[in-house]
């Protein structure tokens, strides 16, 4: 049987995602209050700011904007989507 999560983001009672994203407390934090759903949106979401500006995931300030937007997209905190991403072009 599936695990259930209360999601943070939707607020529905849904599957929670199959393994925490990433070793971090903000991976925890993703794995723990955020439903599978919302997750694979989030997902293809990263993947159109990686696109649209060019993302190198090498760079350090790249990685830290993913993350701001991620806050904001599941949390609704952080960075806004729209912002920058200084230094973290190709």
């Amino acid at each position: 049987m599936a695990t259930m999560v209360q999601c943070r983001r939707c607020g529905q009672t849904r599957e929670r995602m199959a393994f925490q994203p990433f070793p971090s407390d903000m991976g925890r934090r993703v794995f723990e209050q955020i439903c599978g759903t919302c997750w694979a949106e989030w997902t293809k979401f990263q993947q159109q700011l990686i696109n649209h500006y060019g993302l190198n995931l090498r760079d350090p300030k790249a990685r830290e904007f993913l993350l701001k937007n991620m806050d904001q997209f599941l949390f609704g905190a952080g960075a806004e989507a729209g912002g920058t991403a200084e230094g973290g072009g190709a």
